[in-house]
C-alpha cells in the first residue's frame, strides 16, 4: 500500500470519530472511507515522503481509540522500528489509550508510549517528563486529528498534521473548506 493511502486511510479513521456516540453506522463507514480514498487530499505527500525517508526518531501522535486501527495501517506503511506512537494518559471523551494499543495489537507493532495527560490533544505541559522528552527527540512528528492539531500548530517542531477539518474554527485557521482532507506541515523556523 503505498504512504498516500495509509494517509487517506488515517484520515478516513479521524472522519468516523465517534464523540458521544458508542456506535458506528457501517454505511457511515464505507462513505467515510470512500470520501477519503477519492476526495482532493490538501497539502503534499511528497513532503511527508520525504521527512519519513530522512527521519530518525518518528513520533506518532495518535487521536481517538477507533481510530487507532485506520492508524495502523498507516504506521505499517512507515519504518516501524523509528517509529513511537502515543496515546492519552487516560481517557477523555473516547480518546487511544494504552489499552487501545494493547488490543489492536500497535503494542507488537512500535513502541507505544502514554503522554501522562488526560487532556483532549496534546497540550506539552500537562504531558509527563517523559512524553516530553520522546517528543523533544523526534526528528518527526505525524500529529493525527484536531485536538492535536489546536494544541500543537503553534509548537517549534517539524510536525506533519492529519486530519479532516470537521469544524470552522479550525477550517478557517488551516485555510481550508470544512470537511477537507488534510494534510500539512508545519516546519520550525531555522533560527
Amino acid at each position: 500500500m503505498p504512504l498516500e493511502t495509509g494517509v487517506r486511510l488515517a484520515i478516513a479513521g479521524n472522519t468516523i470519530d465517534l464523540g458521544p456516540n458508542s456506535e458506528i453506522d457501517p454505511s457511515g463507514l464505507d462513505d467515510a472511507i470512500g470520501h477519503a480514498l477519492s476526495g482532493r487530499l490538501l497539502g503534499n505527500i511528497g513532503l511527508l515522503e520525504g521527512a519519513v525517508r530522512s527521519a530518525e526518531n518518528i513520533l506518532y501522535l495518535g487521536d481517538n481509540s477507533g481510530e487507532i486501527v485506520f492508524d495502523r495501517l498507516l504506521i505499517e506503511q512507515l519504518p516501524v522500528d523509528k517509529v513511537r506512537f502515543a496515546v492519552r494518559g487516560s481517557p477523555v471523551l473516547n480518546d487511544a489509550t494504552m489499552a487501545d494499543a494493547e488490543e489492536t495489537g500497535m503494542t507488537a507493532l512500535v513502541q507505544v508510549v502514554d503522554n501522562g495527560s488526560d487532556a483532549p490533544g496534546t497540550i506539552l505541559e500537562e504531558c509527563s517528563d517523559v512524553f516530553r522528552r520522546q517528543f523533544d527527540k523526534a526528528d518527526l512528528v505525524i500529529s493525527k486529528g484536531q485536538g492535536n492539531y489546536e494544541t500543537l500548530s503553534d509548537a517549534e517542531k517539524d510536525i506533519f498534521f492529519i486530519l479532516k477539518a470537521k469544524c470552522p474554527v479550525i477550517a478557517q485557521h488551516i485555510g481550508c473548506n470544512l470537511g477537507s482532507l488534510v494534510i500539512i506541515s508545519h516546519r520550525k523556523e531555522a533560527a
